[in-house]
C-alpha cells in the first residue's frame, strides 16, 4: 500500500485558558471549532461561562475536527489499496475517469485518461466504449510504444472491435504513428491465457450500452482423487507413461465490473465474480438524493443496492468505485459506514481523485 503522509501539525497547548498552537498562527482547528454551532470564544480563565468546562468543550472540539482533518489528509495521499495479498492502484470518479491497475497481476482495467501508472501493464481489459472507460486508450498505447514497450493486448467486447480498431487508425492518420496493439474480440464464455498460471473471462453486465466484466483466475493443479492414495513413487511412474494424474482448477482472483446496474448481482452465471477473492465494482450514488430508479436508468449502482443484495458477496474484499464527483471524502466515508457490519467488514472505498471538504 502507498505510504500515507499526514500534515504535520504544531502540538497544542493551553495559556490562560486559550487553545493556541505551541508557535505561528492561530490553529485552524481553533478557527473550525468556534465556527461549530454554541462553540464558546474562549478569553480567559472563566470563559464560556462554565469556567474549565466551556474551555475543556473547546477543547474537545478542536481535538475533533484535528482528528477529522488528519483522516481526510490521509485520504487526500491515498494512492491504492493493498487487499488479498494485491496492491491495487487507480482512480474512478462517475463520468470522469476509470482506470484501475493490478500491477502483480500486470493488468489494468479501462483506460478513461491514459494515466501513466497504467502503461506498464501489458494486459488492459475494456469493459465499455464510454469515454471515461476507454478515452485514453491511444494515448495508453502510444506512451508505450515511446518507452519501447512491446505492443499491448488489449481485450474489448466483440460488438466494439471494429469501432475500436477504426478509431485507432484515424489516430495512426492523424499522428502517423504506428499504434502497436494485439486487440482481443474476448466474448461471454470464452476464455484467455494470461500466463501458464493466470487466464481471463468475462461476465455479463448490464449498462447503457455493450458492457462486460472481467474476472483474472489463478490456475492451479491437483492430483486427481483416484491417485491420492498413491506414494511418490508410484505417481512417478504414471507421470512418465503419460497419463493425466491432475485436475486443472480455476480459482477467481480479481473481478471487474465496470458501470452496471445490480441485475449482474442475480445473475447466476456470474457467480465467480461474487466468490473472487477481490471484487472491485461500482457504487456511483450513495444518499437520498439520487434514488434507486435515478441510477438504473443510467446503468448505475446505488449503495443500497449493494446493501439490499449483502448476502451474495461472497468476496474476501469489496472495493468501491466510481462514486459521482458530486460526494466529498467524507460523503463517502459517512455513506458507506452505514453499510450493514458483515459486509462492512469486507468493503474498502476507491476514493482517489476526490476532495476533502476540509483541503
Amino acid at each position: 500500500m502507498a505510504t500515507i503522509s499526514l500534515f504535520s501539525l504544531p502540538p497544542l497547548r493551553l495559556t490562560r485558558g486559550l487553545l493556541s498552537p505551541s508557535s505561528g498562527p492561530a490553529s485552524r482547528f481553533q478557527t473550525l471549532a468556534s465556527k461549530k454551532a454554541g462553540a464558546p470564544t474562549v478569553s480567559g480563565p472563566g470563559a464560556g461561562g462554565g469556567g474549565g468546562r466551556g474551555l475543556l468543550s473547546v477543547l474537545d472540539r478542536a481535538l475533533t475536527d484535528e482528528e477529522e482533518y488528519r483522516r481526510a489528509r490521509a485520504q487526500v495521499q491515498r494512492k491504492g489499496v493493498e487487499v488479498e495479498g494485491y496492491a491495487i492502484e487507480g482512480i474512478s470518479v462517475g463520468g470522469h475517469e476509470t482506470c484501475i491497475t493490478v500491477p502483480s497481476l500486470n493488468v489494468a482495467f479501462d483506460i478513461g485518461r491514459g494515466p501513466l501508472f497504467a502503461v506498464r501493464q501489458d494486459y488492459l481489459f475494456i469493459t465499455h466504449a464510454h469515454l471515461d472507460h476507454i478515452g485514453g486508450l491511444p494515448m495508453y498505447i502510444a506512451t508505450r510504444g515511446l518507452y519501447n514497450l512491446k505492443p499491448p493486448t488489449v481485450f474489448v467486447p466483440p460488438c466494439i472491435k471494429d469501432d475500436v480498431e477504426e478509431l485507432l487508425q484515424i489516430h495512426r492518420r492523424m499522428s502517423r504513428i504506428e499504434l502497436e496493439v494485439e486487440l482481443v474480440a474476448l466474448d461471454l464464455g470464452e476464455t484467455y491465457e494470461l500466463r501458464n498460471d493466470l487466464v481471463a473471462r468475462p461476465f455479463q453486465t448490464h449498462h447503457t450500452v455493450p458492457s462486460q466484466g472481467y474476472v483474472i483466475y489463478s490456475v492451479r493443479r491437483k492430483l486427481k482423487k483416484q491417485y491420492a492414495h498413491l506414494k511418490g513413487t508410484q505417481i512417478v511412474k504414471l507421470k512418465q507413461s503419460g497419463s493425466e494424474i491432475t485436475d486443472t482448477i480455476l480459482y477467481p482472483e480479481v473481478a471487474f465490473t465496470g458501470d452496471t446496474k445490480s441485475d449482474f448481482i442475480l445473475d447466476p452465471r456470474n457467480a465467480d465474480a461474487l466468490r473472487a477473492k477481490v471484487l472491485i465494482t461500482e457504487a456511483t450514488f450513495l444518499d437520498d438524493q439520487v434514488d434507486v430508479d435515478h441510477a438504473r436508468e443510467h446503468g448505475h449502482m446505488h449503495l443500497s443496492e449493494i446493501m439490499e443484495h449483502s448476502q451474495w458477496f461472497r468476496n474476501e474484499t469489496v472495493i468501491l468505485t466510481h462514486f459521482s464527483n458530486r460526494y466529498s471524502l467524507e460523503d463517502i466515508r459517512q455513506a458507506v459506514s452505514r453499510i450493514q457490519p458483515k459486509l462492512l467488514s469486507k468493503v474498502v472505498a476507491l476514493t482517489e481523485g476526490f476532495k476533502s471538504e476540509y483541503s
